[in-house]
């Protein structure tokens, strides 16, 4: 028989010939310990307007476990025309997701053989070379592995307990594998408090009925309490993860704990209360339970004076799993002092990267009132004759303590409108400030959808904790196979644990001052279903919060951000399904990512809690004064447009042509600009003015393709100027040698002003500090330049201007 030619053979035959036969000599079973083509993220989703698609992903060839579920090593091969390690880099990436040493790399000559265990063991090199039938059996690998990890004979048995298989043939994904993984060993290792940090959509319950199970299973854990604090997440619970546990579980209710059972599923407010006799976890021992799993632990289990956190100090002896998309870390709140610094956390942005997660756009939507404020007139009274407080009532206050008919009705006809030109069967989410607010905005939708609600009444829904009905929809709505409701008001009900996979817009016309919340209430759309066809979502917001809380660390930049104005979305001649749809991503460079604010003025990291003694599936009523009023002009304001992909690229319309309209509006004419310019006292003025109106510098610099000042930018981008750089306006005013009039002091102030507009612009040389800096600082202090080159302040700021009109000439 002919011998056969390597270099002719592809991958896909080098596995079969050569490496598959090379593992299954050295021991390895085919059944349980050898997984070809091992898919370790979905890939990415990619928005093209109103379309999706994902990237694709290649999956690792070949992964070995010690037993299913229990990875060891990464093979990745490659055809034999490459050199035995080409797929090396491929393999370490693979075996960086699944926490694994050991990488294996072949052409099928032999392997490189890479062992991050000689790292912290025996000597030796980091990759070495072995032929085919050398390669190490599952005990060489297994003992390396349990000395690299340092488990000791006690804990074999427990990090060895199989996972649950329910014979679907699903598996965890790679990132719970970690998080089960490494809670077991740390618990098995005598860890009494974990914390895992998991992004919404991630498969929380699950990871955690998976570490009960293995738990339970080896004995090491006997008597589990799983709290949360919502009915909806003890009863989803319950029926879809946590059913394997059959007769084994109960859930706590009656105010009684029954020791009968082994797995108690449990709200906080049905096991404790501020009576004692509501006390119930006193019913049994504080040695009860030895495990507890603490779902939303970001919620009262993080303050260390809540009522809830009594029940963790009760059994403090109990390992105590502590479970959140939102870690809580502020000035009096910790998870990490009470649980310790996570064990593994996977983001928001780590999710959306790997596919498991969706992308989003931002529509951020501008009230003139919201921004500007509103006040009422003298003597003012409300349409239940109450006298209107005189002050100024600006965003934070509307649908708090003021109602305005026409901003609510003004929000409604935005959402209706929106999702008339995308999807108006569209699963949707609308954020209130409280229960008054999601029935007032519930009949304004209904109001606005006579045709939705002709053919079926639930098409607007509100699901509050004080509606029966509402909350009789709430599966529907999250039921995919479901239609109606498809637009569902809420206030807090909604706001976790609601397992909503197709909702596709998420409206924030909520005060939210808790990033924990508005991480939470995002989360309801960060779900994928490819069945149904959701792969991203947006977020309508009204409310200015995706602005306040962005945490790009966690949850990764935006697939895009609109911001504009109610009558572009409800304008039917406006351009917005251009907007919306975008274009081809242009070749722009990366864009910065959203400016960061964690806290405001007004920031309080615990106003948003909800209040522990309300009953799990209520809501507080609003508990400020309230006015209402009506026949208020409510207006649009300028619009900016900011659209970004998933790379973080500028992907629809150009700043240039967006200069160009808002400066249309603003100055018509170039010589019109020219006069405002010269006119105002500070450049800043118009500058920060301009960027209000949204245009913005970096990003239409960044267009224009070069180092332009403000005034040049818009001299080019709007009225077709030739682009003159700062260094070469600077030049221009050095020529006209205009600086003889003034003394000596006054032009070596005046010409290293102007070196400083060349360097840095001319918001540098009005800043009030400029002078304390170098070159300035050589001279003297700020006021003894002041006095010697000009006399006085206000003779210095004369001059300032008039340099400034020397730099913005035009020859």
């Amino acid at each position: 028989m002919p011998e056969i030619d390597k270099s002719k053979l592809t991958e896909a035959d080098i596995i079969s010939k050569y490496i598959l036969p090379a593992i299954k000599e050295a021991g390895w079973d085919d059944m349980t310990q050898i997984r070809q083509e091992v898919k370790l993220r979905d890939g990415k989703v990619v928005v093209r307007g109103q379309m999706a698609a994902r990237k694709k992903v290649k999956s690792a060839d070949i992964v070995l476990y010690h037993k299913p579920n229990m990875p060891l090593a990464v093979i990745e091969a490659k055809a034999n025309k490459h050199e035995m390690g080409k797929g090396m880099q491929q393999g370490l990436d693979y075996a960086d997701l699944l926490q694994v040493p050991f990488v294996f790399a072949s052409n099928g000559d032999g392997f490189v053989f890479h062992d991050k265990t000689v790292l912290t063991g025996e000597n030796g090199a980091l990759e070495t070379e072995i032929r085919l039938g050398d390669f190490p059996s599952p005990k060489q690998l297994w003992d390396k592995y349990c000395a690299w990890k340092g488990y000791t004979t006690q804990q074999l048995p427990i990090v060895t307990q199989d996972y649950h298989d329910d014979g679907s043939g699903k598996a965890p994904r790679y990132y719970q594998l970690q998080a089960i993984n490494k809670t077991v060993e740390a618990i098995s290792a005598g860890a009494n408090r974990v914390l895992l940090v998991m992004a919404t959509g991630t498969g929380k319950t699950y990871t955690a009925f998976q570490i009960i199970w293995r738990l339970w299973k080896a004995k090491h854990r006997k008597r589990i309490l799983f709290l949360a604090d919502r009915n909806v997440l003890v009863d989803q619970t319950r029926i879809n993860d946590f059913q394997p546990f059959g007769t084994a579980m109960t859930k706590v209710s009656g105010r009684t704990v029954d020791p009968a059972y082994e797995i108690h599923l449990a709200l906080y407010q049905a096991l404790t209360g501020p009576e004692e006799s509501q006390k119930a976890y006193k019913q049994v021992d504080p040695d009860f339970f030895d495990l507890i799993i603490i779902d939303e632990c970001h919620r009262g289990s993080a303050a260390e004076d809540s009522a809830w956190r009594e029940i963790l100090e009760y059994f403090s002896s109990a390992t105590q799993v502590g479970m959140t998309a939102t870690p809580k870390e502020t000035g009096v709140v910790s998870n990490s002092d009470y649980f310790g610094d996570p064990r593994y956390t996977y983001s928001l942005k780590q999710g959306i990267e790997d596919g498991f997660l969706a992308p989003y756009k931002v529509v951020r939507v501008d009230i003139d009132i919201d921004l500007q404020g509103w006040r009422p007139t003298k003597g003012q009274v409300d349409k239940h004759g109450e006298k209107i407080e005189d002050r100024i009532y600006n965003q934070k206050d509307f649908d708090r303590t003021m109602v305005i008919d026409e901003r609510t009705e003004l929000v409604a006809k935005t959402i209706t409108n929106y999702l008339r030109r995308t999807d108006p069967m569209a699963k949707t989410i609308v954020f209130c400030n409280d229960i008054d607010h999601a029935d007032r905005m519930r009949r304004a939708l209904v109001n606005l959808n006579p045709e939705q609600m002709a053919k079926n009444e639930k098409y607007v829904m509100k699901i509050t904790g004080d509606d029966e009905i509402g909350k009789a929809q709430l599966d529907n709505f999250i039921n995919p196979k479901k239609p109606y409701p498809v637009i569902a008001t809420t206030s807090e009900l909604m706001s976790t644990g609601v397992d909503a996979k197709t909702c596709k817009l998420v409206v924030l016309d909520q005060t939210i001052q808790s990033m924990t919340k508005f991480k939470q209430i995002i989360g309801r759309g960060t779900r994928i279903d490819d069945k149904f066809n959701k792969l991203w979502f947006t977020i309508l917001d009204f409310k200015k919060a995706t602005e306040l809380f962005a945490d790009p660390l966690f949850d990764g930049t935006p697939d895009s951000v609109i911001v504009t104005r109610p009558d572009d979305i409800n304008d039917d001649d406006s351009d917005l399904e251009d907007i919306l749809n975008g274009d081809e991503p242009e070749d722009n460079p990366e864009m910065p990512p959203d400016r960061i604010q964690e806290e405001t003025e007004d920031f309080d990291p615990v106003s948003d809690e909800e209040d522990p003694w309300i009953e799990p599936e209520g809501e507080a009523e609003n508990k400020y004064k309230k006015y209402h009023v009506n026949g208020v002009v409510v207006k649009a304001i300028a619009e900016r447009v900011q659209y970004y992909d998933t790379d973080g690229k500028l992907v629809t319309e150009s700043f240039k042509d967006y200069t160009r309209k808002t400066m249309s509006r603003q100055c018509a004419t170039l010589d019109e600009f020219i006069r405002k310019w010269n006119d105002a006292d500070r450049k800043q003025a118009i500058i920060h003015e301009l960027e209000h109106q949204g245009i913005l510098w970096e990003l239409l610099e960044q267009e224009v393709g070069k180092e332009l000042d403000p005034f040049d930018l818009i001299c080019h981008v709007v009225y077709d100027q030739p682009p003159l750089t700062r260094r070469e306006r600077a030049e221009s005013v050095k020529k006209r040698n205009y600086f003889t009039k003034y003394s000596p002091t006054a032009q070596e102030v005046l010409n290293s002003l102007l070196d400083k507009y060349a360097d840095e612009g001319v918001l540098e040389i009005e800043n009030t500090n400029v002078l304390k800096v170098d070159p300035f600082s050589r001279m003297g202090r700020p006021i003894e330049i002041v006095k010697k080159g000009f006399g006085n302040k206000n003779a210095y700021q004369e001059a300032l201007h008039e340099l400034e009109t020397e730099i913005y000439r035009f020859a």
